[in-house]
């Protein structure tokens, strides 16, 4: 069953851009965003499971939630998600996805500037 990607262009305010502020996001919340580790596969580790935990883009809104860009990009290449990569094999416009300047490797990097001096336990 196919399907299309509601989104395929990265946010100007997307944390996953190095250049981003995510305190520009509109209700920006530093606990819900360290709480999106969930969301990020163990790199090359097939999870099997019929859910595919997804960080939304922070324009999504109850009624409407779709993906993130930068972190869909993210799990696709370096994050290495497996069943992220296996689910896509079926999207119509997964070849328009498309992310805008540098962005950050990891997730705890998308923090903004002065939490990451900040040690955070990723594990908890």
């Amino acid at each position: 069953m196919s399907f299309k990607l509601q989104q395929t262009k990265q946010c100007k305010n997307c944390p996953w851009r190095v250049d981003s502020d995510p305190y520009a996001i509109n209700g920006y919340s530093l606990q819900m965003h360290q709480d999106l580790t969930s969301t990020i596969a163990d790199p090359g580790v097939i999870t099997f499971s019929k859910e595919i935990r997804a960080m939304a883009c922070h324009n999504s809104t109850d009624e409407q939630q779709f993906h993130c860009i930068g972190w869909l990009v993210h799990q696709l290449g370096v994050g290495n998600n497996i069943g992220l990569r296996m689910y896509l094999r079926n999207c119509e416009n997964a070849s328009e996805i498309e992310v805008f300047g540098e962005q950050h490797q990891r997730l705890e990097d998308t923090l903004p500037n002065e939490e990451c001096e900040t040690e955070i336990d990723w594990d908890d």
